[in-house]
């Protein structure tokens, strides 16, 4: 792989970066963080983020579809996985605490900020190619393991009594950081073999920093909405 500086997902970042900090750095994340946030924010956004990784698996079954060649179909499908058999457990997990079944999260109706983040990524994925939609799934695969890997080696965060340590923990820890480390090598791997050794001189290039930008910017409506429930 390329060094980091070079990589694709950093320029994509870096054409982004107003919109990629507020979204890192969000208040939902900091008060997450310190334990600060209402029980009730974090249940509802809990509750929209199972109906979100649905959809967002349904992506990365399109991306079996769409990849060129078998190295592409298994880590799509090793993605899958982790979302449908790990990822979304955590939230049945966090959810049994307050009396709510996989049931009635699959029940409760998706928050107009769920449509259309989900949305986008599939009319993404359909309308184009693996490269197309890897870029707009980037922002949730990726931010979250930098999210996770930064709240869990900060020493200043408070973790013995935080209510969240099990979400720290999960997106911060070896498993998950192996997801995002490998969707990293993928899109890295998709951008070289579709536009060349220069990614960014491709006549592609403006239209995919584009879907990332649209894509983060969409994460940070859904911590937005997170902080509001009584919006739903």
């Amino acid at each position: 792989m390329k060094p980091e500086s070079d990589s694709v997902l950093t320029k994509l970042k870096a054409e982004s970066a107003p919109e990629w900090a507020a979204y890192l750095d969000h208040d939902f994340v900091r008060r997450l963080a310190d334990g600060s946030l209402p029980e009730a924010c974090f249940r509802h956004y809990l509750t929209q983020d199972y109906l979100f990784l649905i959809h967002f698996s349904r992506a990365h079954a399109l991306a079996v579809y769409k990849a060129g060649d078998l190295d592409d179909m298994r880590q799509a499908a090793a993605t899958l996985d982790a979302l449908l058999n790990t990822e979304m457990d955590l939230h049945v997990r966090f959810c049994a605490r307050w009396g709510l079944s996989e049931e009635d999260m699959a029940a409760i109706p998706e928050a107009d900020a769920n449509l259309a983040y989900t949305r986008f990524v599939l009319d993404t994925g359909m309308a184009g190619d693996l490269l197309d939609l890897l870029v707009a799934l980037a922002p949730c695969v990726l931010g979250y393991g930098e999210i996770g890997a930064r709240l869990l080696s900060k020493p200043s965060i408070p973790l013995e009594a935080n209510p969240y340590r099990e979400w720290i923990e999960s997106y911060g820890g070896p498993e998950y950081q192996g997801v995002a480390e490998a969707a990293a090598a993928q899109i890295e791997r998709a951008a070289r073999r579709r536009l060349g050794v220069m990614p960014i001189q491709s006549p592609r290039w403006p239209g995919l920093s584009r879907t990332f930008r649209i894509a983060t910017r969409l994460e940070i409506g859904f911590w937005d909405m997170g902080l509001a429930p009584a919006d739903t």
